[in-house]
């Protein structure tokens, strides 16, 4: 099949994994792009407050087909 594809970045936050903020992430995306064909994780980090792990945050490029 031919296509154009377009991919961007996103940024998902969660409190209780990396996981959770990748689906969370995915989750939000779908809500305005459509067609999303593949996620790639190209980043993790996360925030530390008061020496335990606060926050785990993923950067994705979220791939999707652009309408014909």
């Amino acid at each position: 099949m031919s296509g154009v594809y377009k991919m961007v970045e996103i940024v998902g936050t969660s409190s209780v994994s990396f996981a959770e903020a990748t689906k969370e992430a995915v989750k939000r995306a779908g809500k305005t792009i459509r067609h999303m064909g593949w996620f790639e994780v190209v980043e993790q980090r996360g925030a530390i407050k008061d020496g335990a792990v606060a926050e785990f945050q993923v950067k994705l490029k979220v791939g999707f087909k652009l309408d014909d």
